[in-house]
């Protein structure tokens, strides 16, 4: 499972933010990112590497590309580590409500 620390990481970059948006409206292939992106075709398949690496996103094989889609799956980790300031800000209320009681 990856960790959140390599999630933070690949979504460090605002290039596969950016990809990550497109993907999120509908799945894509390479050659259509790279047209909506200011980068071209070899840099979105190397921020798509990162982004498969991070589990954040999967592809199919459609005849000879490869079509890109999200895989939120690949958030989860990264979900659990945010939630875990949830809880402790919950928990540090809580404390708080006691202690005022």
């Amino acid at each position: 499972m990856t960790s959140y620390a390599v999630l933070c990481d690949a979504l460090g970059d605002s290039t596969r933010r950016e990809i990550l948006e497109h993907l999120r409206r509908r799945p894509c292939s390479v050659g259509t990112l790279a047209g909506s992106l200011p980068v071209s075709r070899p840099a979105v398949s190397q921020h798509l590497k990162v982004l498969s690496d991070a589990g954040l996103v999967d592809h199919r094989r459609e005849g000879t590309r490869n079509v890109y889609h999200l895989d939120p799956r690949g958030l989860e980790p990264l979900r659990s580590w945010l939630d875990g300031f949830w809880q402790d800000a919950l928990d540090g209320f809580a404390a708080y409500v006691q202690q005022q009681a």
